[in-house]
C-alpha cells in the first residue's frame, strides 16, 4: 500500500533523485528559469520554494541547512545575495511552471519553470493589466458627466436665439 507517499519518485533511487533535485534547483538559482519535464518541474518546485523561503533569513544556521541542500558556494551566495532581496515581501510562490507542449523523440510533457520575481516580461504585463471594476465606473461616469452638461448648456442659448 502507498499510505502517506505523495510525493513523485521520478523512477529513481533515494539518492540519485535527491541529488537531481540538488542539482536542478542550483540551475534554477543561477539561471532563473529552466526548461524540464513537467513531472520533474512539479518536484522541483516543492524541493526548491522551501530552500528559498530559508533564504529569507540571512543567519548562519539558514546558511548551514542550505548548503546542506545544495552543496555550492555560488549558488549560496545568489540565493542569499539577489534572490533574497527580491522575494524578501514574497509571502510564498516563488516559482512559476509554464507549460511548453510535448517533446519530440518521446512526447513527454514539457515545461520550463522560473523564478516569479526575475522575469521583466511577466511583470510588465500584470502591472499594466492590474484593473479594478470601480475605476473603470469613475472613469465611465466621469466621461458622462461632462457629455450630459454640454446639451444643457447649449439649449438656452438655442432659445435666446430665436
Amino acid at each position: 500500500m502507498r499510505h502517506n507517499k505523495k510525493f513523485n519518485h521520478l523512477s529513481r533511487t533515494a539518492d540519485h533523485r535527491n541529488a537531481m533535485l540538488a542539482n536542478m534547483t542550483i540551475s534554477l538559482i543561477m539561471h532563473k528559469r529552466i526548461t524540464t519535464t513537467l513531472a520533474k518541474a512539479k518536484a522541483l518546485k516543492k524541493y526548491a520554494e522551501p530552500l528559498i523561503t530559508r533564504c529569507k533569513d540571512d543567519s548562519t544556521h539558514s546558511r548551514r541547512v542550505v548548503f546542506s541542500y545544495l552543496q555550492n558556494k555560488e549558488a549560496l551566495k545568489e540565493l542569499f545575495g539577489p534572490v533574497a532581496e527580491k522575494v524578501g515581501d514574497r509571502p510564498g510562490g516563488y516559482t512559476r511552471i509554464i507549460k511548453l507542449g510535448l517533446r519530440q523523440g518521446d512526447a513527454a510533457q514539457m515545461a520550463f519553470i522560473e523564478l516569479v520575481d526575475f522575469d521583466e516580461n511577466m511583470a510588465k504585463v500584470t502591472k499594466t493589466a492590474k484593473r479594478t471594476r470601480r475605476s473603470r465606473k469613475s472613469s465611465a461616469a466621469a466621461a458622462e458627466a461632462p457629455a450630459a452638461e454640454a446639451p444643457a448648456a447649449e439649449a438656452p442659448a438655442e432659445e435666446k436665439a430665436e
